[in-house]
């Protein structure tokens, strides 16, 4: 699960909103315990009490995603409830959501967790492009996980769902390489196990145009493909049982070379 990150503002001489910028980098640069610290130190300022109480619950969120102690997840909500949202600036009122999005899905409510996230798809592109992604794979990531938690039987309009957003972010934007993975996942979950083959490969060779998160997409495409799409591709052939095995080694070898092709 990729992290929304907030924006970094330049240190200003004001030294509550110093404070402020403090906890907001060390949030981006993934220290959140001195996120935390910076964040509570700029909430004794009543100016910047309400944006400060914005990162504190975010990074709670985030270090409860590592720790997994229950703690910071009750401190984050805590958090998020009592902010003001009137006393936000509208970028840091699309963090606050944002965080309600994590909160929720965090604590495995995946289906309100996407309906949080699905307004913010077109407005976080006010955060800019790699937060606008970012917001794009939690929602993607709530709806697969809502139906995970459903009978097989009754998965596939969940992941037609994604599928038909991702094809409409690709219209928007073409260099979106998470993107391209949901495609292929959706494609998966519906049941098309030749769209997710043909996706997959698009993806890897489409992940050219993210520098930042091509290594990462890449990393999941690779795990999707071998450990789920090949499967279901060999499962799906109704080869007799003794020619399943060379026809998943022919597949994950077209993989390969598909990877070393467009390395």
């Amino acid at each position: 699960m990729a992290v929304i990150l907030g924006g970094t503002l330049a240190a200003p001489a004001w030294a509550n909103e110093r404070t402020l910028a403090r906890a907001r980098q060390f949030y981006n640069a993934g220290n959140q315990d001195a996120a935390i610290a910076a964040a509570i130190d700029a909430r004794n300022d009543a100016k910047v009490a309400n944006a400060a109480t914005v990162v504190l619950a975010r990074a709670y969120l985030e270090r409860f995603r590592v720790t997994g102690d229950r703690q910071d997840l009750d401190a984050a909500r805590e958090a998020l409830q009592s902010v003001q949202p009137a006393r936000l600036t509208p970028r840091d009122r699309l963090d606050l959501v944002v965080g309600f999005g994590e909160a929720l899905y965090l604590d495995g409510g995946y289906g309100a967790a996407a309906e949080i996230f699905e307004p913010l798809l077109d407005a976080a592109g006010q955060l800019g492009p790699r937060a606008r992604e970012r917001v794009i794979d939690w929602w993607a990531s709530a709806i697969d996980a809502e139906a995970r938690a459903r009978p097989a039987a009754e998965r596939a309009p969940y992941y037609r769902r994604i599928v038909e957003r991702m094809e409409s972010e690709l219209e928007k934007e073409s260099g979106l390489s998470i993107v391209s993975y949901w495609v292929a996942a959706g494609a998966l979950g519906t049941g098309d196990v030749t769209r997710a083959w043909q996706a997959a490969v698009a993806g890897w060779v489409r992940a050219s145009f993210s520098p930042d998160g091509r290594a990462a997409v890449r990393a999941d495409l690779d795990r999707l493909v071998l450990e789920a799409i090949i499967p279901d591709r060999v499962r799906t052939s109704l080869l007799p049982s003794t020619e399943v095995a060379a026809a998943a080694d022919g597949m994950r070898t077209e993989w390969e070379l598909v990877k070393q092709k467009w390395k």
